[in-house]
């Protein structure tokens, strides 16, 4: 898989925002199949940094109902990537 397969996109949300300022952990929506090795060598080749540690974890897709139709999100799977101290952190929007 190439490294653009691998990363879907980051996860911006409250949770992951504090994590991002306060220890350099950045979170990732990666691909199923991906393992912990393979999200460690995208981000490094995508976003040239070091990688300390990969945290990984399976999301279940939630149970949604509209009007009478009922039916499930995708599964997907969440990467929490944790920078080698001194590494600048990424910045997901540039502001040029």
């Amino acid at each position: 898989m190439r490294p653009q397969e691998i990363i879907i996109g980051p996860l911006i949300t409250e949770k992951t925002t504090l994590l991002k300022e306060k220890g350099g952990v950045l979170a990732f929506r990666v691909a199923k199949r991906a393992n912990k090795v393979m999200v460690r060598q995208a981000i490094e080749t995508l976003f040239k940094v070091k990688v300390a540690s990969v945290r990984t974890e399976n999301v279940s897709g939630k149970f949604k109902r509209v009007g009478r139709h009922a039916g499930y999100r995708s599964d997907w799977k969440k990467a929490y990537v944790t920078l080698k101290p001194g590494e600048k952190t990424i910045e997901y929007f540039d502001a040029t």
